[in-house]
């Protein structure tokens, strides 16, 4: 035990073994869902969903313990929502590639990042970021996890008019979450030790009695390790280095870049590990997230990267390699619990009702109908359509509370700066708005970048924020040319 205190650092970082524990099991809880959404997105794909499931296990075990005893960060490495979907999209929308060849596109991007990271390349980056920047972006991604929850608990949900969001309907789930909320908020504010683990317990139980949590009659199950052997090293790198793929390679690229980049700042500035505004080991973190990606790529799976839900676990006190130890060792136990992971993580179904008011919509009339009808609603009118959206109420009172944590650093902005209050005003907004990191560090860099030329300070803008402003210009030129979303 006391070399495990040496090596993990503990006594310097002002913590515990129980600590790191409960925050390594707090962090799992909150991501685990990706176990069960993994393969299902790849599935898309046409991809087994067996292999994924463990693919995705295996690979997020690897990159979280690779970053804890490389770097001794408290931070978690799973498949990135966003990229999954990308690689399905690509796969459906170009006929005659497959999923083995964009796997090979997904595994050149990490061997790139491997590379970037030795050279210390992705390092420089992280240190160019402007300091107000790098305190706007972990404020956007407290405010991104939080929607995420509100949205998880039916709190918040779609509309399909200008608006975007509502409140949501106060169903069961939407009641379980507030539930789950309340405990969890005032074990906090009691200062009560191990407030989210018991919270989530509390919140699961409670579920139980409300229906919506199914216990798992049976817990243990043998993992379908033939269907890994259907996507392990199946990945086709040589058709993936054919020019029509450059552009597929650049996007898994540019994608992973910033949202590690961003997911690292945001919580490492959570547990305090900056040091003058820099982070202290960044460059073996950043090649354990490249490694990962490309064990991800091996074993059959999309981009492995920083999770932000390490939050979840930081927020339990977790500062040091020890909390991701534990997380990555559950990681590979759910192989063989995986219907207490779907249990916990697979959230529930609801229905839930979706109004139009003054659209046009073309629809197709019925099956076999070989032209589409336009619905127009009038003035005043609405059309209500009902579909089935998948909830986390169990898991959503966490990212709520996590959001409210992160949101400290929002006091740490320069406000009486105009230079640098509006990039981190728009950095902050962009990414809950927008769904993604990327977006608001490219927003942030972008008017940074221009406040500081017309203003005659441009000596104070790192040359390689200069740089990034101009390639993200040239991506929204190049997307509003050829109308890509």
């Amino acid at each position: 035990m006391e070399a495990i205190r040496r090596f993990f650092r503990l006594d310097e970082r002002g913590t515990t073994v129980g600590t790191e524990v409960r925050a390594g099991v707090v962090t799992f809880m909150t991501m685990a869902y990706i176990i069960v959404v993994q393969p299902m997105v790849l599935a898309g794909a046409g991809m087994p969903v067996g292999g994924v499931m463990l693919a995705t296990c295996l690979a997020s075990a690897f990159g979280t313990l690779l970053i804890a005893l490389l770097a001794n960060y408290p931070v978690a490495m799973a498949p990135c929502m966003g990229h999954n979907f990308f690689f399905a999209i690509v796969v459906a929308t170009h006929p005659g590639l497959t999923w083995q060849t964009v796997l090979g596109a997904n595994f050149v991007s990490g061997m790139l990042f491997v590379v970037l990271s030795l050279v210390g390349f992705r390092e420089r980056i992280m240190n160019a970021v402007p300091e107000s920047l790098k305190y706007a972006i972990a404020v956007g991604i407290g405010l991104l996890i939080a929607l995420v929850g509100l949205r998880g608990a039916g709190l918040v949900v779609e509309t399909p008019d200008a608006t975007g969001l509502t409140l949501g309907h106060f169903g069961r789930p939407a009641v379980l979450a507030l539930i789950g909320l309340s405990l969890a908020a005032g074990l906090v504010a009691l200062r009560v030790r191990g407030a989210i683990l018991i919270g989530l317990i509390a919140t699961s139980v409670v579920g139980m009695v409300m229906g919506l949590v199914q216990p798992c009659p049976s817990p243990v199950s043998a993992p379908p390790w033939g269907e890994l052997a259907q996507t392990a090293f199946k990945l086709d790198i040589a058709g993936a280095m054919k020019l029509g793929l450059l552009s597929v390679i650049f996007t898994f690229f540019f994608l992973d870049l910033f949202d590690a980049i961003g997911t690292l700042i945001g919580v490492t500035q959570q547990a305090g590990l900056m040091v003058d505004g820099k982070l202290p080991r960044a460059r073996e973190a950043l090649f354990a997230d490249a490694a990962a990606t490309v064990a991800g790529t091996l074993l059959g799976t999309s981009t492995v990267s920083s999770y932000i839900e390490s939050s979840a676990g930081i927020s339990e006190g977790g500062r040091t390699g020890l909390a991701s130890v534990v997380t990555a060792g559950l990681f590979v136990l759910a192989m063989f619990f995986s219907p207490c992971v779907k249990m916990l993580a697979g959230g529930v179904l609801v229905d839930q009702e979706l109004a139009f008011q003054r659209v046009e919509a073309e629809v197709t009339p019925g099956a076999g109908a070989s032209e589409s009808a336009k619905v127009v609603i009038p003035e005043g009118g609405r059309l209500h359509v009902r579909r089935k959206a998948p909830l986390s109420p169990v898991t959503a009172p966490t990212l709520i509370l996590i959001g409210c944590f992160i949101m400290t650093a929002v006091a740490r902005i320069p406000w009486g700066d105009w230079t640098e209050a509006v990039p981190a005003f728009l950095a902050i907004v962009m990414m809950p708005l927008t769904m993604n990191i990327t977006e608001g560090i490219a927003f942030g860099f972008v008017a940074f970048s221009f406040l500081k030329l017309v203003t005659g300070r441009w000596r104070e803008v790192n040359p390689w924020v200069f740089v990034f402003a101009v390639l993200f210009v040239v991506r929204y030129v190049y997307q509003a040319v050829y109308g890509l979303a």
